[in-house]
């Protein structure tokens, strides 16, 4: 009895989950749920202008957090591709790769403990369209993170 009480409110938080996220962005439903094994991160950007866009663009960071020896530098072996969302025109990504990680081999001082660190893949630059979210499908246990960057002004280069 518990287990069925348990799974109903499972069921019930996911579906106000879903559609809390659904509400945040109209252009969402148009976008699958995730497939089995797989996750569903979604990133809305603030409202700008077309003309105000075009000075900045996002960059997508796909990875995991890990236990490291907080010496060495760490790469994770996946990627982010972007795939059309077929019917709708709309593009949404991708993480793909190997579910292993790279690391310098430098050795880490006795007793050292281990740390929790995000080891990030290969990123994605994309540019900033917040018309639409950016939907992106990763395999369970990854994580998506995200940076704005912004341009500076344009500056004139010399001659030579």
């Amino acid at each position: 009895m518990i287990k069925i009480i348990f799974s109903s409110m499972i069921v019930v938080l996911a579906f106000f989950s879903v559609q809390a996220c659904a509400a945040v962005h109209p252009e969402l439903k148009s976008f699958p749920a995730a497939e089995q094994g797989m996750e569903r991160f979604v990133v809305v950007l603030p409202d700008k202008t077309r003309a105000e866009e075009v000075d900045f663009k996002v960059e997508l960071i796909p990875g995991k957090t890990m236990l490291t020896d907080g010496v060495n530098q760490m790469r994770h072996g996946s990627s982010i591709g972007a795939r059309p969302l077929a019917g709708w025109g709309y593009t949404f990504y991708e993480v793909t790769g190997q579910d292993t990680t790279i690391s310098t081999m430098m050795a880490a001082p006795e007793g050292s403990e281990k740390i929790k660190q995000f080891v990030s893949g290969t990123p994605l630059l994309i540019r900033y369209n917040s018309r639409l979210p950016i939907v992106v499908y990763a395999p369970e246990g990854y994580e998506i993170k995200y940076r704005i960057w912004t341009a500076g002004d344009a500056r004139n280069a010399d001659k030579n």
